[in-house]
């Protein structure tokens, strides 16, 4: 009765290191300020591009207005939200001899930095899915509606949205060149982690150089 009365009482313990550091990646926002410029530029182009009609009379202004916006989405999401929010880069470079190289790196975690968090991924992809997905409704609105003299500007949504949204899909995918090859991995990859939250950010790749000649 005594043992059984120390076995009840014994100090057991638990590890619950694995559970926050879940609970962490599920739910914080490491870089909010880049969380938000990576939504902000491109929703406030959507955004200018519908309301144009009702916020100004000048075609020229809100052409170059959106433009803009799209510019700095472009530029920001390249080079700023998808290192700090998923640990991703892409870049062309021309060498000495003329050829052009597509460089893709993911970023190795090491045990010393904390991996993104699945609310930044989350975040980051689903932008960078879903706007080109809307400025290509545009495409078909404005061409069904004959509003001819906004297709230069919903074109360019698109290849700037788009250039971004194929460069990190090649970086999350590892550099594969061929586009039926990377949508498939690419969605057998997505229900793989939404099925295994815990494995959501693991880039393997680094440094790797797609030639194009």
């Amino acid at each position: 009765m005594k043992q059984a009365l120390v076995d009840d009482t014994e100090d057991v313990s638990l590890d619950f290191g694995n559970e926050e550091e879940l609970a962490f990646r599920k739910a914080k926002i490491r870089h909010p300020v880049a969380t938000f410029f990576h939504l902000f530029f491109r929703v406030s182009a959507i955004v200018t591009y519908v309301g144009c009609d009702w916020f100004s009379k000048s075609f020229v202004g809100c052409f170059v207005t959106v433009l803009l916006l799209l510019s700095f989405d472009f530029w920001s999401v390249k080079n700023v939200t998808g290192r700090l929010m998923v640990g991703l880069r892409w870049w062309n470079q021309i060498d000495e001899d003329g050829k052009s190289h597509w460089i893709f790196e993911a970023r190795k975690v090491s045990p010393d930095m904390v991996a993104a968090t699945e609310a930044e991924a989350r975040v980051f992809w689903l932008g960078l899915i879903v706007c080109p997905m809307i400025w290509i409704v545009f495409f078909f609105s404005s061409l069904f509606s004959l509003k001819l003299k906004w297709l230069a500007l919903v074109i360019a949504g698109i290849s700037l949205q788009a250039a971004n949204l194929y460069g990190y899909v090649l970086c999350k995918m590892g550099g594969e060149s061929d586009v039926s090859k990377i949508t498939a991995s690419f969605l057998s990859q997505t229900v793989f982690q939404t099925a295994c939250p815990s494995d959501f950010q693991k880039p393997g790749l680094e440094g790797l150089e797609i030639h194009k000649h």
